[in-house]
């Protein structure tokens, strides 16, 4: 045992979104009762490099007697989790292969191969990719704000009629963006546009908490008072509401 530096993790704060796993490079952390954990002292090379993926500010560095950093554990561990394909696996469960298509969908009961339904887009405005809209535009004015996950058109067959529709649209991915600047985009589009309310959807993932935890930041931090709901689609396409 040496006195070093080392991660810590705070439980009370992480909400197991999962982003720091694949953050650390020597598979120091997984998910554990939807928390995550060091796993062993002996994985953790205390550089940090989990730190700046962690939504909630749950992780941090600190000193204190551990056992020393090593390599060649860590190297078969790393052999382990691609053997075993723990990786994704012990990483954000959003992430995790699932075969949808056995699955029973209760969202339509058109079975039939003669018949073929089509919908009129709902959509209202161009670009819809957060990183992309601009901060002020006709199309945010007097609109109701649909944030959603950018996986949600994909699994929710009924997302043009039931939550596109009379709404302007943005898109984006909590895991893969950074939600720092997600705040800070859509408080300057609350603060900047005449906007009516604001609604959140997303899929039944961990992950995509962050995108939650966003919005609702950044509808406080735009001083308005706005009708908000959240939609949560469950990976086989059904809805519910929190």
């Amino acid at each position: 045992m040496v006195t070093r530096k080392i991660v810590h993790i705070d439980e009370e704060k992480c909400n197991g979104c999962g982003l720091c796993i694949p953050a650390c490079h020597e598979g120091a952390i997984q998910l554990v009762n939807g928390k995550a954990k060091l796993v062993d002292d002996k994985y953790c090379d205390g550089l940090g490099d989990c730190i700046g993926e962690c939504p909630q500010g749950a992780i941090k560095i600190i000193e204190r007697e551990a056992r020393e950093y090593d390599k060649e554990a860590v190297q078969e561990r790393l052999n382990n989790l691609e053997s075993s394909n723990m990786k994704v696996k012990g990483g954000c469960p959003g992430a995790s292969m699932r075969d949808l298509s056995q699955s029973d969908n209760n969202n339509s009961s058109i079975t039939s191969n003669d018949i073929e339904l089509k919908i009129k887009s709902q959509l209202k405005n161009w670009p819809v990719q957060l990183m992309l809209v601009p901060d002020k535009a006709p199309y945010f004015n007097n609109a109701d704000l649909l944030v959603t996950a950018d996986c949600v058109p994909f699994a929710y067959p009924n997302f043009h009629l039931d939550l596109l529709k009379n709404r302007t649209a943005v898109i984006g991915c909590p895991k893969l963006d950074n939600t720092g600047y997600y705040v800070e985009k859509l408080t300057s589009i609350i603060k900047e546009n005449d906007i009516n309310s604001v609604t959140v959807a997303v899929m039944e993932v961990p992950c995509c908490n962050g995108l939650i935890q966003a919005v609702q930041k950044a509808v406080q931090d735009s001083g308005k008072k706005l009708d908000f709901e959240q939609v949560i689609i469950t990976i086989d396409g059904n809805k519910r509401q929190r």
